[in-house]
């Protein structure tokens, strides 16, 4: 049979990844709202509880609609399988403690999303993991970081706030000198702004809660599995994948299943950390996330649009003394954006407000269109006061390494058109002095 020719990213977004329903020919993925699937006999529920076999076991495990969503995802991102969680959190925690463990470390960027900081330095130190951090503008400080124990490196695709591009290649060159797989969080490019798989990275994580979900109705998580990464190249090394499994009698998941594909990693989270944790994904939630998969590639283009429209704007405007968003020729990483990012910057931006702490919670309390929350990557623009909320719990030199300034106002450029978009922002301004 002739090859399928490859369908582009606005197709697979509507469609990779499902079967029509073969009960009902039903058009959209079905809600399969069930703890647990019925087993056709005992051989083929000791097949499944064994691995000989892939199916639906229960729902804490796997779900048909979770399927497609996983399946859509990873194709969006060049991956072999995705993984779905109940949150971004729980699927970065699984991604790293998979590899991870007491006594050893990984190496992290400096710029972080603060919960993801807090799980780093705090969670993991009480598990007996240490966090080593590099600065992603100078990723040749990975090298001085690694040593024997040393197990992954993590980054995010843009520093959440701190809105600085990496590059995302030398990264994961430099990680895979040091036999290393480089983890990176594309939560606020997403597939249709950023493919990290194509720049070398191995995992990717996002929280789909934000631009994927796309109207802040659920919380949510995911991994997408590049399937690149040779595990069985140093076996020693990775004993999760190329030894036996207690969990499995002894089973050797890298050996048992290679003739499927590279999918070791991702099976391994799927029957152990999700397992044993629980974290999974409602299908109510991932059939959420497919309609927000649908219109991904119409919406993101509209948020890079505002953004960059209202980044030019504030950078002339009297009562803002910076502004600082990668789409901006004036901005430090403005180079790697154009490199990495030539579709969109993304939706996040932040600026720094002239009376500084006082006027920035003062914008904050003014703001009427915009929505004053803990989330990003709505349809609606958003608003944050990072120093005194999703970085509050940081050291005010931890704060700075973040990219947190206390004048520092962040902004989830929403899809309301622009012009009314700059109102609400300007009489802020104004109320604020």
């Amino acid at each position: 049979m002739a090859e399928q020719p490859k369908q582009k990213l606005a197709t697979m977004a509507i469609h990779a990844g499902q079967v029509v329903d073969p009960a009902t020919n039903c058009r959209t993925v079905p809600i399969y709202a069930t703890t647990s699937f019925v087993f056709n006999n005992t051989e083929h529920a000791a097949n499944l509880f064994g691995l000989k076999e892939f199916g639906n076991i229960y729902t804490r495990l796997q779900n048909p609609t979770t399927d497609v969503m996983e399946k859509r995802l990873a194709a969006l991102d060049g991956g072999v399988a995705g993984l779905g969680f109940a949150s971004g959190m729980a699927a970065t925690n699984a991604a790293i403690l998979t590899l991870c463990h007491a006594g050893q470390n990984f190496i992290s960027a400096t710029s972080l999303y603060g919960g993801t900081w807090t799980l780093f330095t705090q969670t993991f130190k009480n598990l007996g993991i240490e966090v080593r951090f590099f600065d992603p503008n100078h990723p040749e400080q990975i090298d001085k970081l690694v040593d024997e124990n040393t197990r992954c490196v993590f980054f995010e695709a843009l520093g959440n706030p701190k809105n600085d591009v990496p590059d995302f290649k030398k990264i994961a060159d430099i990680a895979h000198k040091h036999g290393l797989p480089a983890i990176c969080d594309n939560t606020v490019m997403t597939p249709m702004l950023l493919r990290p798989i194509e720049h070398g990275i191995d995992i990717v994580t996002y929280a789909v809660t934000k631009f994927i979900g796309g109207h802040g109705t659920h919380i949510g998580g995911a991994i997408v599995d590049s399937g690149k990464f040779k595990w069985a190249d140093n076996p020693k090394k990775w004993p999760e994948f190329c030894a036996p499994s207690p969990s499995y009698h002894g089973m050797i998941f890298e050996e048992a299943l290679r003739p499927i594909g590279n999918i070791a990693y991702i099976v391994h989270i799927r029957t152990h950390w999700l397992r044993d944790t629980g974290a999974a994904m409602s299908p109510f939630a991932a059939f959420l996330f497919l309609q927000g998969l649908e219109t991904l590639h119409l919406r993101m283009p509209r948020h890079c649009e505002n953004a960059l429209g209202i980044a030019r704007w504030l950078s002339k405007h009297p009562l803002v003394s910076w502004v600082n968003y990668p789409g901006l020729e004036s901005h430090k990483d403005h180079a790697m954006a154009v490199k990495y990012l030539p579709n969109g910057a993304g939706a996040i931006m932040g600026f720094g407000i002239k009376g500084g702490y006082k006027s920035a919670v003062k914008f904050i309390d003014s703001v009427k269109l915009l929505s004053h929350l803990a989330n990003i990557g709505d349809a609606k623009t958003l608003v944050i006061h990072p120093a005194s909320t999703t970085h509050s719990q940081l050291s005010e030199e931890e704060q700075a390494r973040a990219g947190v300034s206390p004048d520092y106002i962040r902004l989830s450029i929403g899809l309301e058109d622009i012009d009314d978009i700059k109102a609400d922002i300007d009489q802020a301004l104004k109320a604020a002095q």
